[in-house]
């Protein structure tokens, strides 16, 4: 309980203030008085003390001050400890005994135990709004930094915005690797996103001295990475702690999938006399396969260096198109050979190297071959120089063994693996006719070949290609459905294929041909990284003129070819599912994949994730699709720091029987998505403390900045008492402050007579 004296509360502020400046002035015009009439009057000692007495109580009698007693409570300052979650806080202090993670936790208990009545809160940041934490949390696994960046603006902005009882002091426990506020803007109080939330902020330095190390501090494009075109990436690299670097080479390769890393470029950087600060290099390279790919850069460092992980970077390019390149063969010209290259020829997106074989060795001409106008095929160049410029190979009714083709099958099928595509269309001269059974291009085909197959490879007899479930729901044939449905015009006749090789997705098939399942017409697959499609038919150009096509103004054919052609080249338009990681993939740490279908798929997701450079299959699993195209995610297991390769396919609901994937029509075509895992990615790119950021952004707000020993400098606002019950009593009623107040000016008036004043 305490006890104080206040003026009545009926006055007012400017009521007491008025009063209290009336006495003050007549007591300083009264000893004016007398020391004016110095000597001229007597007794003037008792004149200025009944002055001041009388005036003293005429002000209370104005004032009519009252006793109050309160009791309540003692409320401490609330103080929030913001500690960085991001993954920078893993890296080790200058020294290297402990992390900056360990000192953080020191830090914030020896805060903790300071006693006193503060209030302390606790919140850990990195990406995006503050996340409340306990004390006994931060220890744990709940505590680990995790995060990928670290935003301290936003942290700083959600509790500015919080509902909750707003702190008089945060203290912020960080390295001050801080993705913001950036270096040039932490001396800005406005730029800390604090808003009207004017706390001090103090900083604590979990760390002064950076660790021994050589990194890759940046890894920037210097412009777009497009197919077929030099680009260039610039890589920042530095040495900090002390370590004395010299020429530290550099070196770029792409993962694929079971392959050795295959250099694509290297180079040097002279970090001689260069301290602390980084040294870039430009290295151009040009890169064939549009889609994402994984890029590991790589330097060479020192001994003596301390962190490793920083040593390796993968990086993850979505290398876009500018044309796709096709080379379309064919081996005679067709009515639906004339349909293909119009078409290719038409769209001014694709970039089209055709050749059509006009007459064959065995031809008889009359005539030499000298006088004919006709240049010989470049088989050879073709299929070695060439081939890896071209986004996509379509073989139409093209016979390998008579042109040549036979010797370069590996070399195309080599093309596929490693990215290409390939669309085998059918004729007389396609599939076993055109004798590709028991090569290697035929591993490569979603369908099997048969060497009994050159000679009984074609049936001639009219039928309709029949839709598989698959069909029904693959994006490919969409564009297509929606102008012809389920109807397809009649084929002339198709190419005697086998059955779908496993993984293989069936969309269209031949309503008699087959032995256990029916005949595919059309297929799709995939082999190595690249993506192949299988159509036994030379009848397509049906959907662009004739009967069947005027009812529909030949839209078909563009319709079923511009899917065709963008599922080989993994256009986003014709894939089944999306993949994306929304948290990014961290090396040895739980990483979440969004999976995300197209509405109207439903069934089930087949999962698979593959390492890149060992083709080693590091997770295989399934996920529940729904109709109305809600993404579902899979919590993947730690990962090692490399590329990956993630597959999906999708087994539709009405697929039948256990719903197991199956080399017939129940597989959708897959979705595949090639991503990287770093251990410390951006946040241990750069080792180095930022204690000064941490000291600019103190002083910008009123606060202190200090080390982990030095915490008894940070000062925190007393407690305040919080009222619980007030009680107020006059200390004399209004009518005797009056009285007394009035005899005292008389009595003042009796000395001053008597003692010769007026």
């Amino acid at each position: 309980m305490t006890r104080t004296i206040a003026p009545s509360a009926d006055l007012g502020t400017v009521g007491t203030i008025v009063a209290v400046a009336f006495g003050v002035v007549t007591i300083l015009l009264l000893l004016f008085e007398l020391r004016r009439t110095r000597g001229g009057g007597k007794r003037p000692f008792f004149v200025a003390l009944t002055g001041i007495i009388a005036t003293i109580v005429l002000v209370g009698a104005v004032l009519r001050p009252v006793s109050v007693e309160a009791s309540g409570l003692s409320v401490g300052p609330r103080v929030l400890v913001v500690a960085d979650g991001s993954r920078s806080m893993l890296l080790p202090e200058g020294d290297g005994s402990k992390t900056r993670r360990a000192v953080r936790d020191e830090a914030i208990a020896t805060l903790a135990g300071r006693g006193g009545d503060v209030r302390y809160a606790y919140a850990t940041f990195a990406e995006g709004p503050a996340v409340p934490i306990t004390l006994d949390a931060l220890s744990t696994d709940d505590g680990r930094p995790l995060g990928a960046h670290s935003d301290l603006v936003a942290a700083l902005g959600s509790i500015a915005d919080s509902a909750d009882e707003p702190p008089t002091a945060i203290v912020v426990v960080s390295d001050g690797v801080l993705d913001r506020p950036a270096a040039d803007h932490a001396g800005d109080a406005q730029n800390l996103g604090l808003g009207s939330l004017g706390v001090p902020v103090h900083t604590v330095s979990t760390a002064t001295s950076a660790p021994a190390d050589a990194s890759i501090r940046a890894v920037r494009l210097a412009g777009a990475a497009v197919a077929h075109q030099p680009f260039s990436i610039r890589i920042d690299v530095g040495c900090s702690g002390g370590l004395r670097c010299g020429r530290v080479p550099v070196a770029l390769r792409e993962l694929a999938d079971e392959n050795p890393a295959q250099p694509i470029a290297q180079g040097e950087v002279d970090l001689a006399g260069a301290g602390d600060e980084s040294r870039s290099i430009e290295l151009s390279l040009t890169l064939h396969r549009a889609g994402p790919r994984v890029i590991e850069v790589q330097i060479d460092a020192p001994s003596g260096d301390k962190v490793h992980a920083n040593d390796k970077r993968y990086l993850t390019l979505d290398v876009a198109r500018d044309r796709v390149r096709v080379l379309h063969i064919a081996g005679r010209p067709t009515y639906d050979v004339r349909a293909m290259r119009t078409w290719l020829k038409g769209d001014e997106s694709v970039d089209v190297v055709a050749f059509f074989i006009l007459r064959t060795p065995t031809d008889t001409v009359g005539a030499p071959s000298s006088d004919l106008a006709l240049i010989p095929f470049p088989v050879d160049e073709l299929f070695t120089t060439h081939l890896p410029s071209f986004d996509a190979v379509v073989l139409q009714d093209f016979n390998a063994a008579t042109y040549g083709l036979t010797k370069h099958l590996e070399n195309l099928a080599d093309y596929v693996k490693t990215g290409g595509g390939l669309i085998m269309v059918g004729g007389p001269d396609a599939f076993g006719p055109g004798m590709y059974a028991g090569t290697p291009l035929a591993r490569a085909l979603p369908v099997k070949l048969e060497p009994s197959q050159a000679e009984n490879g074609v049936d001639l007899g009219l039928f309709t290609p029949q839709i598989t479930p698959a069909g029904r729901v693959a994006p490919v044939l969409a564009p297509l459905r929606e102008i012809i449905g389920d109807t397809f015009p009649d084929m002339p006749g198709t190419n005697i294929v086998g059955a779908a090789n496993p993984g293989a997705t069936v969309l269209l098939t031949h309503p008699t041909l087959g032995d256990e399942a029916k005949m595919p017409v059309l297929a799709l697959g995939e082999y190595g990284t690249g993506r192949t499609i299988a159509l036994t038919v030379d009848g397509t150009h049906r959907l662009l003129f004739g009967t069947f096509a005027a009812e529909r103004a030949g839209r078909g054919y563009g319709a079923l070819w511009d899917g065709l052609l963008g599922w080989l080249m993994r256009d986003p338009r014709f894939e089944s599912t999306a993949l994306d990681f929304p948290h990014g993939c961290v090396a040895g740490e739980p990483s979440t994949l969004r999976i995300a279908p197209l509405p109207g798929h439903e069934g089930e997701g087949k999962l698979t994730v593959m390492q890149l450079g060992t083709g080693k299959e590091v997770f295989d699993g399934s996920v529940p699709i729904l109709p109305d195209g809600t993404a579902a995610t899979v919590e993947l297991p730690p990962l090692d720091a490399g590329g990956y390769a993630a597959s999906v396919q999708l087994v539709p609901a009405n697929a039948g029987g256990d719903g197991s994937p199956k080399p017939d029509d129940n597989l959708t075509p897959a979705t595949r998505r090639d991503f990287a895992c770093e251990e410390g990615g951006d946040e241990w790119a750069d080792s180095r403390p930022d204690s000064t950021r941490l000291a600019a952004i103190a002083k910008a707000t009123g606060g202190i900045a200090v080390g982990p020993n030095e915490l008894d400098k940070i000062k925190f606002p007393e407690a305040m008492l919080i009222s619980t019950q007030r009680k107020t009593s006059p200390i004399m009623p209004a009518w005797i402050w009056t009285t007394l107040g009035a005899a005292l000016i008389g009595a003042h008036w009796v000395v001053r007579r008597r003692s010769g004043l007026t």
